[in-house]
């Protein structure tokens, strides 16, 4: 086994992704959100691989170190999933155990979904299985929570992309610190209202200082895998958010279908995506989704980031799951 995590690009469907690999064994791909990138995972790659897998950690289409296809319409979650399977073909790999956070947990649950034949096994952090089409869509929580919410301000190109890109730096330092569990904010999680000519940011304002778990040398690594998209840095990412309305016509097809591998769930009490729900409704999504979920976990003070605040808890969960995943495919 390598000591060290490896970078290299791979190209998949015509769009060049960079990629963090260590380890040998089976494949775990471990697929990241927004406004992330494969550092997401710097905790869980060491642990894993430690453990006897091959752990490959992509910047997904669109995101940090990876290429940026320029037209909206190739986000959609047929894209993302179609981007995973390559990847596995490509690594040389028959299958893999996905495991996905923020953006990443719906391209991995869709992708179990669709391709239970490659996927062995699927976990998901923050954002539980809505299937079929990843997210709930613009026209509902539009109608829920009004033209507000932050998913429907997103909708719009180019304002939110040139307030996250106008100071990279900031941009990460106020959303990791402002969706996590030591943000006063997060006390009683809900939706995400942005006022009237503002954007996401207007919610979160500067840390006066770090969490233990997130350091500058942290926020250096998101910007710098960040720089080279220069004033684009978060269009990609927020193509996906375009593309959700668009996801629920393209899978239509799939309604009523569910997640037939074994999988795992792990949220925050402190997570927005959670308080949409609350807790219990969000465990009995996962369940009625993935009717062969192992385990469905709720951290206590932990919010949006899972694996960057808990990483002891996440890796335990996960080694857990893996373990009794002999025998599975």
């Amino acid at each position: 086994m390598s000591d060290t995590i490896r970078h290299r690009y791979v190209t998949v469907n015509g769009v060049r992704l960079h990629v963090a690999e260590q380890g040998r064994g089976p494949l775990v791909l471990l697929l990241h959100g927004f406004p992330e990138s494969w550092y997401s995972w710097r905790h869980q790659i060491g642990a894993l691989s430690a453990a006897g897998y091959r752990v490959v950690a992509p910047d997904q289409r669109g995101y940090a170190r990876s290429e940026q296809p320029a037209a909206v319409e190739s986000y959609t979650l047929l894209h993302l999933a179609g981007d995973v399977i390559a990847l596995i073909t490509a690594l040389d790999e028959e299958d893999a155990v996905l495991v996905g956070h923020d953006w990443g947990a719906p391209v991995a649950w869709v992708t179990a979904m669709l391709r239970p034949d490659m996927v062995r096994a699927v976990a998901g952090l923050s954002v539980p299985p809505v299937l079929p089409g990843g997210m709930t869509p613009p026209s509902v929580t539009r109608e829920r929570y009004g033209d507000g919410f932050y998913q429907v301000g997103f909708q719009e190109p180019g304002i939110a992309d040139a307030a996250l890109a106008r100071d990279p730096a900031a941009t990460f330092r106020r959303l990791l610190f402002g969706a996590s569990g030591d943000s006063p904010t997060t006390v009683r999680p809900g939706p995400w209202i942005v006022p009237d000519g503002g954007t996401l940011l207007d919610l979160m304002p500067e840390p006066e200082r770090l969490p233990d778990w997130l350091t500058a040398d942290d926020i250096d690594a998101f910007v710098t895998d960040y720089a080279g998209h220069g004033a684009r840095a978060f269009t990609g990412g927020l193509d996906w958010y375009r593309n959700i309305e668009r996801d629920w016509e393209l899978l239509a097809a799939f309604r009523g279908r569910r997640i037939t591998v074994p999988a795992l769930y792990i949220g925050g009490d402190r997570d927005m995506v959670l308080g949409l729900r609350g807790a219990e409704a969000t465990l009995a999504l996962v369940e009625q989704a993935a009717p062969l979920l192992r385990r469905g976990v709720i951290l206590p003070g932990c919010g949006h980031w899972t694996q960057q605040e808990r990483p002891d808890e996440v890796g335990r969960e996960l080694l857990d799951f893996l373990a009794g995943l002999s025998g599975t495919h």
